[in-house]
């Protein structure tokens, strides 16, 4: 069987819709009957409540994983949706770009623990909000970046830091390293300002940008709160409509990258 591609999903600002991607692009997958893993790669724990996993259910954790304490299939848990597994976290991981500053490889302990996956398709990386070592890790083991960009003000600041940051991987520890792409989200088109962050997106970043765009949707912002993505939570809201067509996009752009 080949081996699962890894997908980071990373921007080192918070509140993008970096975790509610990661959510519903893995249940897009997982609905397609692509066997999925989401590892939570961020402190605060979301994408693990995102897809119905308690805080006193997370045992074996991807800080865990990465100390070398467990193996990918023992950190590995089932969710609620069918093909879709989570390797989750817990506030420890807060501590983790010190705890594992001084390990020899550090940059490569989330590789090596991804060294032996098997039995999978996917595999989506949700990084933390910053470009410490954590995110390092993922951005070393992934075969490509995909990048959550919210439609507001500030959005395209950071998004140059970040491409640095990938670029100096691939110099360095990842030459195969791509980026897949950047997702407008939390878009408002009654809104001139993230009409206006949309053209200069796709002025600037052409054809990296998707053209799916996530709405601003209240199921997108309920989901969670359930334990569910807002694919299976209201499968007819315009959210989940929007996550299911990216789906399909990140899927074609995929058969491209292969090609």
């Amino acid at each position: 069987m080949p081996d699962p591609t890894i997908i980071a999903l990373a921007n080192q600002k918070g509140g993008v819709g970096k975790t509610t991607t990661a959510v519903n692009l893995g249940a897009g997958l997982a609905a397609r009957g692509l066997s999925t893993l989401i590892i939570d790669l961020d402190p605060q724990g979301n994408a693990s409540t995102g897809v119905g996993c308690p805080v006193k259910g997370r045992n074996a954790t991807s800080y865990d994983l990465l100390a070398g304490r467990y193996d990918l299939d023992e950190a590995t848990l089932p969710t609620n949706i069918d093909n879709l597994k989570l390797v989750p976290s817990t506030p420890d991981l807060s501590s983790g770009d010190i705890d594992f500053a001084t390990k020899p490889d550090r940059v490569k302990l989330m590789r090596a623990a991804l060294g032996m996956a098997s039995g999978l398709d996917y595999i989506l990386i949700d990084c933390p909000p910053a470009l410490g070592l954590l995110t390092v890790n993922a951005l070393v083991a992934a075969d490509t970046v995909l990048v959550p960009l919210q439609a507001e003000f500030y959005a395209l600041e950071g998004l140059s830091q970040l491409l640095m940051t990938v670029r100096e991987v691939r110099q360095s520890a990842n030459p195969a390293l791509r980026v897949d792409g950047v997702v407008l989200t939390m878009y408002d088109g009654r809104n001139n300002l993230s009409q206006q962050v949309e053209a200069d997106a796709r002025a600037t970043l052409g054809e990296l940008v998707y053209d799916t765009i996530i709405p601003r949707n209240v199921r997108i912002s309920e989901a969670p709160s359930h334990g569910l993505p807002v694919t299976a939570y209201d499968p007819s809201s315009s959210g989940s409509r929007a996550y299911l067509a990216l789906t399909e996009e990140f899927l074609n752009r995929q058969k491209d990258l292969r090609k």
